[in-house]
């Protein structure tokens, strides 16, 4: 019963909306009504600059790696720690507060990573910066990205069931930005600005 409980608060931490709230209470706007719409850190850096993104950005990896790195400090089994990251970043993406909304996972599932597997989860977000330094769009790193975490899962961990975790992590990626990867095929997805380059 306390494992389920624990599942359930790291759902629950996953859904706090970090890009709505700090939108709402430094911007005094609803991002959602912004740009894409989406609350994710890109959107938030394209409307709000990037002080609040990188705020937004943190926020939304803690509340992936906190609550599977507490669920390995309690040496729960591993299922249990695997479904508490599942929990967080299904949070994040179908968020309970936004009536069942959310954010695209990148960054939670990030965090999630980051707590089960560091070296994959950095490898994988070398994949992410080289990608979006190449061609300026973040889908496409994010995309990439997640493709390549189950390779290195599976290269450095030789678990089946972690490789798994990495599957699934993968599916949820591409599947939110399903709609992303349309407009990548069709030449009309936004290019991000990078915070070096100039306007």
């Amino acid at each position: 019963m306390t494992t389920v409980l624990f599942i359930i608060g790291a759902y629950f931490a996953g859904s706090i909306p970090w890009g709505y709230l700090l939108c709402r209470i430094i911007k005094k706007i609803d991002i959602r009504q912004h740009g894409s719409g989406n609350i994710g850190a890109t959107n938030v850096y394209r409307i709000a600059g990037g002080p609040v993104a990188s705020a937004v950005l943190v926020l939304d990896v803690l509340k992936g790696f906190l609550p599977v790195y507490i669920a390995k400090s309690l040496s729960m089994t591993s299922p249990q720690v695997i479904l508490t990251g599942i929990a967080s970043v299904a949070g994040h993406s179908f968020s309970i507060f936004l009536k069942g909304k959310g954010g695209k996972g990148v960054s939670t599932g990030f965090g999630v990573v980051m707590a089960l597997f560091p070296r994959p989860a950095l490898i994988s977000l070398l994949v992410w910066a080289a990608v979006i330094a190449s061609t300026h769009y973040v889908s496409a790193g994010a995309v990439a990205a997640s493709i390549a975490l189950p390779v290195f899962v599976y290269l450095f961990q030789r678990d089946l069931f972690l490789t798994c975790m990495g599957i699934f992590l993968c599916a949820l990626i591409i599947y939110t930005h399903r709609t992303n990867i349309i407009r990548l095929m069709t030449k009309k997805e936004n290019r991000t600005r990078l915070p070096w380059e100039g306007k």
